[in-house]
């Protein structure tokens, strides 16, 4: 996943894709290709979130 990337450009590719599975605009080739791509967003985005909450932990022990 691109470093660069940020969380809530991840959040909305994610959203994308789940829209047009949804909405069964993938055709049978694509959805495989595309859950791969949802499951690296959806890593990325839950790593994102546990890297910001212990360094916010890590701040507020140090303001302690």
């Amino acid at each position: 996943m691109n470093e660069e990337l940020k969380y809530e450009e991840a959040l909305a590719q994610l959203e994308t894709i789940v829209r047009k599975m949804e909405a069964n605009e993938y055709d049978i080739d694509e959805i495989a290709a595309q859950l791969k791509v949802a499951q690296r967003l959806i890593k990325f985005c839950k790593d994102k979130l546990t890297h910001t909450e212990e360094e916010l932990l890590k701040i507020q022990a140090e303001r302690e």
